[in-house]
């Protein structure tokens, strides 16, 4: 099991205070929630990309190469890399690259994005969205596996004998998490590939999280991947937290009221209810997040944020403190101990060179 942060880079006034920080500044705070996500034992740190204000991730693997040289053993990933309005070769090339500095610490999560006005500054149709993701992704998939590929599609000018350069790390592309909220088509073609389902249910009810992932693991079992037991899920979260759940309601309330996505419309006690938000003590993060399997399975990656809102870095990285040292360690001994015996951990790098090699054995062995 996975554990680790994930930020969408938002630039927002702090609730209290009325001041943004500037981009400079909340770029530079990402960096320093990546590092402090390291210290204190996470296993990920994962960015967003946006490219309208209020965000600033707008170039992932430049924000994710600058924290690989910066730390040693997290994994680093992308809370969304827009398969849509990206060039798939571009996608193939520059995370190849990544997957190179930072010693196979690289995974993706593909996303479609949720900001229509984006799709026309790259030259696409928002109208196109899922036949984009679809076939962008099975050319990115081949320029990662083929030395060589000819290529022609609907989107794109076509490929005649192109070798996307550096090739992957060990020849092991970086491992793919299929992101998505409310579009089965996504679930279906992540089951389809045997790649991850990363729901990210932080604005969404149990029971819509539940039957995307029921269905994700339906149809990777059905494309003979695995059981849906050992599909590969992972979800979102958000908290906030501090040693009294009194002190933790009143300081988030101002954060919640003002967010364009979470404020405005129910209560934020109705809010907690009804999705993955814990706001309160240690404790009760960690009560909460082990009721997700109950609706999830046994998943294999928990991604919380802690920053964003306004939020300052100073409370961001308290944030993180508390994670690490209360929370974390606690959901770690929890999650194994029920585990079954046929669900793997998370993928890495090292676990995916492995198992290409002991398959490259078996086929060798005559016996096998």
């Amino acid at each position: 099991m996975q554990f680790g942060i994930f930020t969408v880079g938002d630039v927002a006034p702090d609730p209290t205070t009325g001041r943004a920080p500037s981009e400079h500044e909340r770029i530079k705070a990402m960096v320093a929630l990546a590092q402090k996500a390291e210290e204190v034992g996470l296993d990920v740190f994962a960015t967003g990309e946006h490219h309208n204000r209020p965000f600033v991730p707008s170039s992932p693997t430049t924000m994710l190469g600058y924290v690989a040289a910066r730390t040693e053993r997290i994994m680093l990933s992308t809370a969304t890399t827009l398969i849509t309005t990206n060039d798939p070769v571009k996608i193939a090339e520059d995370y190849a690259m990544l997957q190179h500095l930072a010693d196979g610490r690289v995974d993706l999560m593909m996303g479609r994005g949720n900001t229509g006005p984006v799709y026309p500054w790259f030259g696409k149709d928002i109208r196109d969205g899922l036949n984009l993701a679809i076939e962008n992704y099975a050319l990115l998939r081949r320029l990662w596996r083929e030395d060589v590929v000819d290529w022609q599609g609907r989107y794109r000018t076509p490929l005649q004998g192109f070798t996307s350069t550096p090739r992957p790390l060990d020849d092991v592309p970086p491992f793919v998490w299929h992101g998505s909220i409310r579009s089965p088509e996504i679930a279906e073609q992540a089951a389809y590939y045997g790649d991850g389902f990363f729901h990210n249910n932080i604005f969404w009810p149990k029971e819509h999280t539940q039957r995307m992932i029921e269905l994700y693991r339906e149809r990777y079992a059905h494309y003979g991947h695995g059981t849906a037991e050992q599909a590969i899920v992972g979800l979102g979260g958000h908290v906030y937290m501090r040693p009294n759940s009194q002190d933790a309601l009143r300081e988030f309330r101002p954060v919640f009221d003002q967010s364009p996505v979470m404020g405005g419309g129910v209560s934020m006690e109705e809010y907690m209810r009804q999705t993955p938000l814990t706001v309160g003590t240690p404790e009760q993060v960690i009560e909460k997040t082990l009721t997700f399997r109950e609706y999830a399975g046994d998943y294999r990656r928990q991604l919380f944020i802690v920053d964003g809102g306004g939020l300052s870095l100073k409370t961001a990285l308290e944030q993180l403190d508390m994670l690490g040292e209360e929370v974390v360690p606690v959901l770690r001994k929890e999650f194994a101990k029920d585990r079954p015996a046929g669900v793997p951990e998370a993928p890495t790098h090292a676990s995916l060179l492995a198992a290409r090699e002991s398959g490259r054995a078996q086929a060798s062995d005559p016996v096998a």
